[in-house]
């Protein structure tokens, strides 16, 4: 259940436009602190009558307010509207002082004439990145594309890749102060009108002066704030956006973000990868399977250590239970500190490197784990078994490619270790069993987390192994399609 915010009065204005030019232009000029803001430029124009524009210089195109506006307004002979005259590709017609500071901030000019009208004229060239490769989610197989932090290149990726009519870019402001838009991308005949209708309620009941970007836009309009479980899927790769939206799924974009959130999930979305489906079949499937065997070993390899050392050593074959008593003879920490110990020791050597420099990260984390590990041996604080066990646990982790996913099996492997120090293989089931009850309660916009498995859909059978191409005829059911079966 997301939370409802309660929504308090918005002072926005919405005094409307005078008439009179001197009278707006001043009013433009307080709201803005003309003088005070150094990128605040006004220029008036005097042609066959007067006119005044006002942009921000560091987010439009100079030349383009040259030749599309200012050129046009001095050669022309102006006999019709001024649309007409401007050769602007956008040009809006304003009728309040709160649509000027939006469009004034969104990168317009906004010119003002004589006659007491005021127009918006796009002529934005906010910066961003070249496309570049995909950092998180890279394939050896498959394109290269990455999403930037430009909306117009990010949506000119996604429309390269599907060429249907019925591909819808909705816009929906959010924010009270600095208001932003969210842009809504689904084909109308196929997505969900209640997933639609639900994911457009939660952004209206959003309360607070800026979202800036999709990463913080997921944490206002996910299922359980408080929850491991990630509900809302993050990507910064437009074929697997493409992909989603095709099935049915609903696809969110923003200024300033790189990447696109997917909706509604489940749990088997995570384990998938781009790739997957870019390699035959028995490949993609082989890919899966070691992935689902990485998630395995990563959740449990470090709790059955403790479970079978501490309580069921009987289970242990006699040679080896032999080899870890010796190697175990003069450490003074029991099992669950020594798996502890080097479980946050990794998790702190992941963390170091990444927030180091890019050129000294890898190596420093490496060296770093090699001289931790091999002292704390010599140092007889661990035992060489655990340094394996944490090894495989923190090296396994790192197969499942999703950032959010990615915390979700990190942190329910510490949960996992503390409940195998309590009844040993007993307490560990039963807080599996736990956690897979908790999976089944959470939903994602309405949709079951383990569907389409249970409760059960009909759908292309995508979720635990992919079917061939030629045979994945049905959309999945559980995210409820207006059409479920693909042309």
């Amino acid at each position: 259940m997301y939370f409802l915010h309660k929504r308090r009065p918005k002072n926005e204005r919405k005094e409307e436009i005078s008439g009179n030019l001197d009278t707006d232009v001043k009013k433009v000029k307080e709201l803005f602190s003309y003088g005070l803001n150094s990128d605040l430029i006004m220029r008036e124009i005097v042609a066959d009558t007067n006119y005044v524009l006002f942009f921000f210089l560091s987010i439009v195109d100079s030349m383009k307010i040259e030749n599309s506006i200012i050129k046009p307004l001095i050669m022309s002979n102006r006999k019709g509207e001024l649309p007409s005259t401007i050769t602007s590709l956008s040009v809006e017609v304003l009728s309040c002082f709160s649509e000027i500071e939006n469009k004034l901030n969104e990168g317009n000019v906004i010119l003002f004439e004589k006659e007491g009208k005021a127009y918006a004229i796009n002529v934005s060239d906010f910066k961003h990145r070249v496309i570049e490769k995909p950092q998180n989610e890279n394939v050896v197989k498959g394109p290269k594309e990455a999403f930037t932090e430009s909306l117009l290149t990010n949506l000119s990726l996604i429309r390269k890749k599907i060429h249907d009519k019925d591909l819808i870019a909705e816009k929906v402001a959010v924010g009270s102060r600095s208001k932003l838009y969210v842009t809504l991308l689904y084909i109308k005949d196929v997505a969900s009108d209640q997933v639609l209708e639900s994911l457009k309620k939660r952004i209206e009941r959003i309360d607070t002066d800026n979202v800036r970007n999709i990463e913080l836009l997921e944490q206002y309009i996910e299922d359980r704030p408080y929850s491991i479980l990630p509900t809302i899927l993050y990507t910064e790769r437009p074929d697997r956006v493409a992909s989603y939206i095709e099935d049915g799924y609903v696809a969110l974009l923003m200024e300033n973000s790189s990447a696109s959130l997917i909706l509604p999930v489940t749990f088997w979305s995570y384990f998938h990868s781009p790739e997957d489906r870019y390699l035959r079949l028995v490949f993609g499937n082989f890919s899966r399977l070691v992935r689902f065997f990485a998630v395995f070993i990563t959740l449990f390899i470090s709790s059955i250590y403790v479970a079978l050392t501490n309580f069921h050593f009987e289970m242990i074959p006699q040679d080896l239970l032999l080899a870890i008593s010796s190697a175990r003879e003069r450490v003074p920490f029991p099992v669950p500190i020594e798996v502890l110990i080097m479980e946050f020791a990794f998790e702190l050597i992941r963390e170091a490197g990444l927030r180091i420099p890019s050129p000294l990260g890898p190596t420093i984390g490496i060296v770093g784990a090699l001289i931790l590990g091999q002292a704390a041996v010599e140092a007889n604080i661990i035992s060489p078994i655990i340094v394996i066990v944490a090894a495989l646990s923190g090296l396994s982790s790192f197969a499942v490619g999703d950032v959010s996913f990615n915390y979700t099996v990190r942190i329910t492997r510490f949960l996992f270790i503390f409940s195998s120090m309590l009844f040993g293989i007993f307490s560990l089931i039963g807080a599996f069993l736990l956690w897979v009850m908790y999976m089944t309660s959470v939903k994602s916009f309405g949709v079951p987390y383990l569907s389409p498995m249970t409760p059960h859909y009909k759908s292309g059978g995508d979720f635990l192994f992919r079917k061939a191409v030629f045979k994945e005829i049905w959309r999945p059911g559980n995210i409820r399609p207006k059409d479920i079966k693909k042309e």
